[in-house]
């Protein structure tokens, strides 16, 4: 003789309670679950939606996914990055990081928020003034990263971004363009008596040529070095 275990599984479950119950039970399991998903979507879009500091279960944490501000500055400035508050995000923010926010939220026992964003300026709705990451303040300059989606950054995006990091950085580089334009020049372009002193010359011309060029667009656009603009809502400040 067999037993049938769905047989056996429904006469178990229909002792401890009905259909109805179970089927109201059910639903009101997915209408909670659906409210905190869109509690969890008005922290991350409403700019009011602050709760001051989050309170982790520090034995819970995963301590590779604690940065500190000085660190995230860094990657910022390297990379020509933003660190803003999420409700400035402009993208859809994947159902993953709500999932994951849910997640830290039932295995800390609390409610998260004054989440922040690392990404490009151009995901971000940045006011005139006149690919990325999710993370929730832990305290003392602190945060927690929760999620990453969208695609890598490119591997030359660093050097790319490199000149406008800061003053010193941007110097440099047009010092060396003004060199290797210079030493571009053929041999014959020299007077052989005064190679060196025409060399230096034109090397002081590239420079002043790069330099204009490069405050003009700064300036004409808006532009800023990175040190100054990765926690900055503002796209010309």
């Amino acid at each position: 003789m067999r037993v049938n275990i769905e047989q056996q599984l429904l006469k178990q479950r229909n002792k401890r309670s009905k259909a109805n119950d179970i089927l109201l039970k059910v639903q009101q399991v997915l209408a909670d679950d659906a409210q905190h998903e869109e509690d969890i979507r008005e922290a991350l879009v409403n700019e009011k939606s602050q709760v001051g500091q989050n309170t982790f279960n520090l034995d819970l944490l995963d301590t590779d996914k604690i940065f500190h501000i000085e660190d995230i500055k860094k990657i910022c400035v390297v990379y020509r990055l933003r660190f803003l508050e999420s409700h400035l995000f402009k993208a859809e923010i994947p159902n993953e990081a709500i999932s994951k926010i849910k997640q830290l939220e039932k295995a800390h026992q609390c409610t998260l928020g004054d989440f922040k964003i690392m990404a490009p300026s151009k995901l971000f709705r940045l006011e005139n003034y006149d690919d990325p990451l999710l993370f929730a303040p832990m305290g003392n300059g602190y945060y927690y990263f929760i999620h990453k989606w969208g695609n890598d950054l490119s591997v030359w995006r660093k050097w790319l971004m490199y000149p406008f990091r800061n003053l010193d950085t941007l110097i440099v580089t047009t010092v060396l363009a003004a060199f290797l334009l210079a030493l571009s020049f053929p041999e014959s372009y020299f007077h052989p008596e005064y190679k060196t002193t025409q060399f230096i010359y034109l090397c002081f011309f590239w420079f002043k040529v790069i330099g204009f060029c490069l405050i003009f667009f700064g300036v004409s656009r808006g532009k800023n070095f990175n040190s100054a603009i990765w926690n900055s809502r503002f796209s010309n400040r």
